[in-house]
């Protein structure tokens, strides 16, 4: 049974294929197979903790009803809560709740989570997807912040997608109506508010991790976050990369 709504806001993570609507994890020969497979696992895993670390949230995982997805799932929830301890474990069980989802869309499916989650009463939904564990607690935390006071908070990438996607007080647009494949998704979602005159804001440019090149930029942000004192970010991700690279020396 889920646990009984704990607070005004929702931080809905939404895990994506490795393969779909137009944008896919490729990161080259190297990691393909179980080591995308792990990687991704790596990603959710970390982007729950981040979620977590957010107490004035709860935290929800939404995720296709599919077997290879739910096997999936139940190895990431059986390693998180293996891993609580103390007062952690009853917080879990109070701000976590999971979900399964019908095989459609992307934007069906965003859709969905956000009905779903002001249904249950949430004021402010903050959808992640499954490709962005270096965003941190903070950054979460900044975004239900901007919330507060806006109708949507918007997260860009350099592609012109999004990384995040956050409402308030209700569903007003809707996203299954949008091609998400189209390049130009941001600035059509964005005109969309602006015609309905709600008020958006607009979180810092960040990217999901697609292509090899955010690989890179991923790996320095690790970097950046430990030397800052970190080690809690992306920390199941660093694992998972560590044991890929150590595959491919020579």
């Amino acid at each position: 049974m889920p646990p009984k709504k704990k607070n005004d806001s929702v931080i809905a993570i939404c895990i994506q294929e490795p393969f779909e609507d137009g944008s896919s994890m490729d990161f080259g020969p190297a990691i393909q197979g179980d080591e995308l497979c792990f990687l991704h696992q790596a990603f959710i895993t970390d982007t729950i903790n981040n979620a977590l670390e957010v107490n004035s949230a709860d935290v929800r995982l939404y995720y296709i009803d599919m077997p290879d997805r739910k096997r999936l799932v139940k190895i990431i929830l059986d390693y998180i809560t293996g891993k609580l301890k103390g007062k952690r474990v009853e917080d879990f069980q109070n701000r976590f709740s999971s979900y399964e989802m019908t095989k459609e869309r992307w934007g069906i499916r965003i859709e969905k989570v956000f009905l779903e989650c002001f249904e249950a009463g949430y004021k402010n939904v903050l959808l992640i997807g499954s490709r962005t564990p270096t965003i941190t607690a903070k950054m979460m935390k900044t975004a239900i912040k901007m919330l507060k006071s806006s109708d949507v908070v918007f997260g860009p990438t350099p592609e012109g997608r999004y990384y995040i996607i956050g409402k308030s007080n209700g569903y007003k647009i809707k996203l299954a109506e949008f091609d998400w494949k189209s390049p130009s998704i941001y600035s059509e979602v964005v005109e969309a508010f602006t015609q309905k005159n709600l008020h958006w804001s607009e979180l810092e440019i960040w990217y999901a991790v697609e292509t090899h090149e955010e690989l890179e930029m991923m790996a320095r942000d690790i970097n950046q976050y430990r030397f800052e004192g970190d080690e809690k970010t992306a920390h199941e991700t660093e694992i998972v990369m560590e044991r890929i690279l150590a595959k491919l020396e020579p």
